[in-house]
């Protein structure tokens, strides 16, 4: 049933711009392989049958622009296609709450629009845009610790039979009640919390496994993080983080044979370097003891554009939900949330949750 996906965004930030100019590229690179998780037609469904038609911000310099314009506009960095190449369409990105997604420390630079609206009167104007401009998957790139916006965007889901595909450590497809929610009205969902393709928890993950199948025992473990994008300046407020840590932490020990003690234990941002700009650094180090009781570590040192690392994996996140909405199922889509995302509602070990996919794929 392949046909066109019609996609809105919640948050014109770095993320959906790479996400929309790596698209872009492919497009004027047609002999390259598209390198991604699961790359190829998916249920028939390629990515270039992705439209974007409408976008909801609440940046002052983006809220009423055309959505390829205002994928441009500051803090964004993300320039892999030149501003003047990047082929206009007719989507525009609408005014959308605020609630709790602008933090303290990212308020001077996203100067939030002033209009003086309530979350009830643009929850009218959302869901007629979404209506009007057939959106059938909503993405949210919503900042971490957007929790109350999360759930705004949710509802709006529930309320206009839009699938949700969560990126962030909020959790609704994770949530039980959020859960059984859109199950109850045959709306997909996919969440939460975006895995990178080659990230910081990817890795960290698959190497703990690795240290626990080869029959060792892991005795202690870290990773920091740190970037220099509003993403990371945003985790700078310790407080929006709690959700973060947990899904970072969860989406590690659930590879372990035997669960650490949390003091044991530490996964999380650390601090923001502005001039690492997109550039993530994750540095990792496992401790932990083999035969005869003989002691070993690792240490890791990772360095990647996060936006690539984030967009190769919601590229096929939006297929996935078009694919359950063809085939009306809803509620969370377990494979590919246990595949794409960090914390899902059923975690599983990165090969089961491939093959899951691949078979969710297969019908």
């Amino acid at each position: 049933m392949a046909g066109r996906i019609k996609v809105g965004l919640v948050g014109i930030g770095n993320c959906f711009s790479g996400l929309i100019q790596g698209i872009e590229y492919y497009r004027r690179n047609p002999s390259q392989q598209v390198i991604g998780i699961i790359h190829d037609k998916l249920a028939g469904y390629g990515i270039h049958d992705i439209d974007f038609v409408c976008g909801f911000d609440v940046g002052e310099n983006k809220v009423g622009r055309p959505l390829v314009e205002a994928i441009y506009e500051p803090p964004n960095m993300v320039d892999w296609i030149p501003r003047e190449e990047m082929p206009g369409t007719e989507a525009r990105v609408f005014e959308g709450p605020a609630l709790d997604g602008v933090g303290i420390w990212v308020e001077n630079r996203v100067k939030p629009v002033q209009s003086g609206r309530s979350a009830d009167d643009l929850a009218d104007e959302i869901r007629r845009t979404i209506r009007e401009t057939g959106a059938e998957i909503l993405v949210s790139y919503l900042p971490v610790g957007s929790d109350k916006a999360s759930e705004f965007w949710a509802g709006i889901c529930l309320e206009t039979g839009a699938a949700f595909v969560n990126c962030i450590p909020s959790f609704i497809a994770s949530d039980p009640g959020w859960a059984r929610r859109f199950e109850e009205k045959g709306i997909p969902c996919i969440g939460d919390d975006i895995k990178g393709q080659v990230g910081a928890t990817i890795v960290h993950r698959t190497l703990a496994r690795l240290c626990s199948e080869r029959g060792t025992r892991i005795e202690k473990t870290y990773q920091i993080n740190v970037g220099g994008n509003t993403d990371f300046l945003n985790m700078k407020e310790q407080e929006r983080l709690v959700s973060k840590r947990i899904s970072k932490t969860e989406s590690v020990q659930s590879q372990l044979a035997e669960r650490l003690d949390d003091d044991s234990i530490y996964v999380g941002p650390s601090d923001f370097i502005p001039f690492l700009g997109n550039t993530k650094l994750m540095f990792m180090r496992i401790e932990g003891r083999q035969w005869a009781n003989i002691p070993y570590n690792m240490e890791v040192r990772l360095d990647v554009d996060d936006k690539a690392n984030s967009a190769g994996i919601v590229i096929d996140a939006i297929r996935l939900a078009r694919i359950a909405l063809d085939r009306g199922i809803g509620g969370p889509i377990r494979p590919a949330s246990a595949y794409l995302m960090k914390h899902p509602i059923e975690q599983m070990s990165d090969p089961d949750a491939k093959a899951a996919c691949e078979e969710f794929v297969a019908g």
